[in-house]
């Protein structure tokens, strides 16, 4: 005869970056197993372009997730990928919370009367996520000692240092995944942008001192006639990606003076500066402490909206400096390319414009 097993829960929710899945990612899982009948895996920082803090697609932490998983719990586990909301909590946690109950009535479920639970650790600061979800009842579960995923990250794409992640320190499905992942062009690609990072912290950092750098940057976010203006990154971090025109603050500048001046440098928008002084619409401070991986980072961002004359069209725009392409993008366009846009990019844009981008 076969048991069956009451658990106390009908759904329980297993929140992370999962970048790559380490021990500790398992044993949350694992956890969650036992709670609930269900289980849903949210796995941050959907729809972001490949960087060393954020390597893998969505697909790719599946298959390591899954990886984790026995055959019997395959079809207990469903995998849900949620997009970062950096300067709006109430957004993520939102986006979280749809996720997970779109999950629950495809099953023919109530959200609202429905017993779900979050399974987590509160490890440090970085767990503070935990307690923003009133609705679902907590279930604490104790750290696993692991390998930490910041570590593998560091080692891994250091090729010299590679060989030192043992192959006991991580499930066998993220270690065979990574053994293949080394060989890929991405890869390679990672590898030299982390060269390129510890090559730039190590060269800008405050000679003798404990504390690093903070650095101050603008970006401007242009738009005409229902089109947005992006370049396309020439190097380093972020190589290939599309950008919004800006860059670091000279020891002279006003904010908005830089913000103009790198508009000019990267793009040559022929637009006079006064007009440009006089299309400013809003400026915001962009601070999320992780924005950059080349270290703290603070950036200004200035909303410029021109006139559109019919008659010439969108004003002329070319590509210089360390820019590889500059082109009015339509906004209905930009807002499909979040995947493809470097840093917080994405997410300064859509602040000035109305949050309007897909969740």
């Amino acid at each position: 005869m076969q048991t069956v097993t009451h658990r106390k829960f009908a759904y329980a929710v297993v929140i992370g970056r999962f970048q790559p899945v380490h021990f500790g990612h398992q044993r949350l899982i694992e956890e969650a197993l036992r709670a609930a009948q269900r289980v849903v895996v949210v796995v941050g920082s959907d729809r972001q372009p490949r960087s060393v803090r954020n390597p893998f697609t969505l697909d790719e932490r599946e298959r390591m997730v899954r990886a984790c998983l026995r055959g019997s719990e395959q079809m207990r586990v469903s995998v849900v990928g949620v997009s970062d909301s950096p300067y709006n909590d109430q957004l993520w946690i939102a986006s979280i919370q749809s996720a997970v109950d779109r999950l629950v009535l495809q099953d023919g479920a109530d959200p609202a009367s429905t017993r779900i639970a979050l399974v987590g650790h509160l490890k440090d600061s970085s767990s503070y996520y935990l307690r923003l979800f009133p609705k679902w009842e907590f279930v604490a579960h104790e750290a696993v000692e692991s390998i930490h995923a910041t570590d593998v990250r560091q080692l891994y794409f250091d090729p010299e240092r590679r060989g030192q992640i043992p192959a006991e320190a991580l499930p066998d499905g993220t270690a065979e995944f990574l053994r293949q992942f080394a060989g890929t062009a991405d890869y390679g690609s990672l590898c030299e942008e982390r060269a390129f990072l510890v090559d730039y912290r190590e060269r800008y950092r405050y000679a003798g001192s404990e504390f690093p750098p903070i650095y101050t940057t603008v970006d401007a976010v242009v738009v005409e006639a229902g089109h947005i203006l992006l370049v396309q990154r020439k190097f380093h971090p972020g190589r290939g990606t599309w950008a919004l025109p800006g860059g670091f603050v000279g020891q002279q500048e006003r904010l908005l003076d830089a913000a103009i001046r790198e508009l000019k440098e990267e793009t040559r928008l022929k637009v006079p500066v006064p007009v440009l002084q006089g299309s400013v619409k809003g400026s915001h401070v962009f601070d999320a402490p992780e924005r950059s991986q080349r270290g703290r980072t603070i950036t200004h961002g200035f909303f410029f909206e021109l006139a559109h004359n019919q008659w010439t069209g969108l004003s002329e725009v070319r590509a210089n400096d360390d820019a590889a392409q500059a082109r009015w993008v339509p906004i209905s366009d930009f807002l499909g390319m979040q995947a493809q846009m470097y840093e917080d990019h994405f997410f300064i844009a859509n602040h000035f414009l109305g949050g309007l981008g897909p969740r």
